[in-house]
């Protein structure tokens, strides 16, 4: 396609304020990677022109199983802004049309981490976390039935549609969110999938340190208050009119914590 990044933005940004879904490969094309994130920025720019702040970072895909059920091969990244955060038990924005849901491990930082200027691994995350939380997110895509390749779903910020932040998990040691048990269940308490935290890269805390170091490639930096979701723990579930679906934390018989979402 001969558009612009800032032209396909646009193409993005009003159907995700009309609530409409799009075919990717008619509206997007197939851009490379690079072009993909300088789509990804534009759209966010949209974003704070509206009003927007950003306040965080999300991780796609990196769990196997979110990396099968979307055919996608590898981890990519997106912005998080404070219009989409939500508490536990909120409605999701109507403007999200064909929502769903995935539990996760969300991690906010109290110190800044900056790979562009020393080496962050896991016990560097680990010594710049605040503390972790439990996570929803409500993935949403522009693309219409979530047909999309990697490259058309960075662009539209990864399906980010909102988050909803839940109560902090009381985990003592950082190095132990691998073994947090994770159970996405509906109103019924059906469970819907489950995982643990290890499913995210391995570990959490080592996918804030790809976080981070996805960033310094572009010149950028994880700041002190940013929210990181860690990547999606279950496959994502639709999340239909009426429903009501909740995410289970756990750490053996030690406590178990729960954040909610539903749809009106």
């Amino acid at each position: 396609m001969n558009q612009t990044p800032a032209q396909l933005a646009d193409i993005i940004w009003a159907a995700r304020q009309a609530g409409q879904t799009l075919d990717a490969e008619a509206s997007l094309g197939s851009p490379d990677l690079a072009t993909a994130y300088a789509i990804q920025r534009a759209l966010l720019a949209l974003r704070l022109a509206a009003g927007e702040r950003v306040v965080g970072w999300k991780l796609g895909y990196t769990s196997e199983v979110m990396r099968r059920q979307m055919g996608i091969d590898r981890p990519n990244v997106g912005p998080l802004t404070d219009w989409m955060l939500l508490g536990s038990g909120d409605a999701v924005h109507e403007r999200l049309v064909q929502p769903r849901v995935e539990p996760e491990i969300g991690l906010r930082l109290k110190t800044a981490l900056d790979a562009r200027r020393a080496p962050v691994d896991r016990h560097t995350v680990a010594a710049a976390v605040e503390g972790a939380y439990a996570c929803l997110e409500v993935v949403h895509s522009t693309w219409t039935g979530y047909r999309f390749n990697l490259e058309q779903n960075t662009a539209d910020n990864s399906s980010a549609g909102q988050v909803v932040v839940g109560p902090r998990l009381p985990v003592t040691d950082l190095m132990a969110l691998d073994t947090v048990a994770v159970r996405l269940h509906d109103g019924n308490d059906h469970t819907l999938g489950q995982g643990v935290g290890a499913d995210a890269d391995g570990h959490p805390l080592d996918a804030v340190a790809r976080l981070a170091r996805e960033l310094a490639a572009f010149d950028q930096w994880l700041e002190a208050g940013d929210l990181v979701i860690t990547g999606g723990l279950t496959k994502a579930c639709g999340l239909e009119v009426g429903g009501r679906l909740t995410g289970g934390f756990s750490f053996g018989d030690a406590w178990s914590v729960e954040v909610a979402v539903q749809r009106g």
